[in-house]
């Protein structure tokens, strides 16, 4: 009886740890699929500034397809299959990152991004509901916001250098492809360097996002606050740096779809020891 006990205790824990992959793939390929939609918005709308919001203007064109809010609903679900990994990997440490200075500033990161994915699949929900007008940018209405408690600045300051080093973060996978090291040997062969491409565009626009709440937050404005569309916007008078940027973002979503598949999940349960 006993044996039968911890046989499905032991079952239980592996079911868990499959439905923590599976939101984790699923998450990887929905984050795909909006950067490649971000991207595609950017790329064909270069005259116009019509991608002011970011995700928000991808759920919107999304929303106006037949049948778009099933799409954007699993979109929601993806996401939030996507930031329940990230949470799990910073709180749980599931990428076995570590508690020193480094292991920590990963976590960190991914306490962010989990907060930032969580917020994509509130708004895809939002849309999907036909809530269209509740998914416009309110980073500048955040940053007013933050700005009028005391410690405000302060926030905003930390959240715009956090940005800023997972840049430099970014920066250093787009040179050395240190990624790869969590891909499966059978992924394309074309991934590293769609991987670089990808990781050097999200360097851009993280160094660029973060540069402007340090900006907000020194000046105390909260006009200075820039969205993801907001950054790419502001790269429109650049010529061929615009273009780079919208298709390196292109290349990341093509990048995380590949994740999808190939990234390499480490087992979410605890050690044995």
């Amino acid at each position: 009886m006993w044996l039968n006990q911890e046989g499905g205790a032991r079952n239980s824990m592996v079911d868990k740890s499959e439905k923590v992959v599976w939101l984790a793939r699923t998450g990887f390929a929905t984050r795909g699929v909006v950067y490649v939609l971000l991207a595609y918005l950017a790329l064909t709308t270069a005259r116009h500034d019509n991608v002011d919001d970011g995700a928000s203007d991808a759920f919107a064109m999304v929303a106006d397809i037949p049948a778009g809010w099933v799409v954007l609903y699993l979109a929601a679900a993806g996401l939030i299959g996507y930031a329940l990994y990230r949470f799990s990997a910073a709180f749980f440490d599931i990428e076995r990152k570590g508690s020193d200075a480094k292991g920590i500033a990963h976590r960190v990161g991914y306490l962010a991004s989990a907060c930032v994915h969580t917020g994509m699949a509130w708004t895809a929900a939002k849309f999907a509901g036909g809530a269209k007008g509740s998914g416009s940018d309110k980073s500048a209405q955040w940053a007013e916001s933050a700005l009028g408690y005391s410690l405000g600045s302060t926030v905003l300051s930390i959240v715009g250098l956090a940005l800023v080093v997972a840049a430099i973060f970014q920066a250093k996978s787009a040179f050395t492809a240190s990624f790869m090291k969590h891909v499966s040997a059978r992924a394309p062969q074309a991934t590293r360097w769609i991987g670089r491409a990808g990781h050097a565009a999200r360097a851009v626009v993280f160094a660029l996002i973060g540069w402007s709440l340090l900006r907000s937050a020194w000046f105390e404005n909260s006009r200075e606050v820039l969205s993801l569309g907001g950054v790419i916007n502001d790269l429109r008078d650049t010529g061929n740096a615009f273009t780079l940027v919208a298709a390196g973002l292109l290349l990341f979503g093509i990048f995380s779809i590949i994740m999808a598949r190939y990234r390499i999940i480490p087992d979410p349960l605890p050690s044995s020891r």
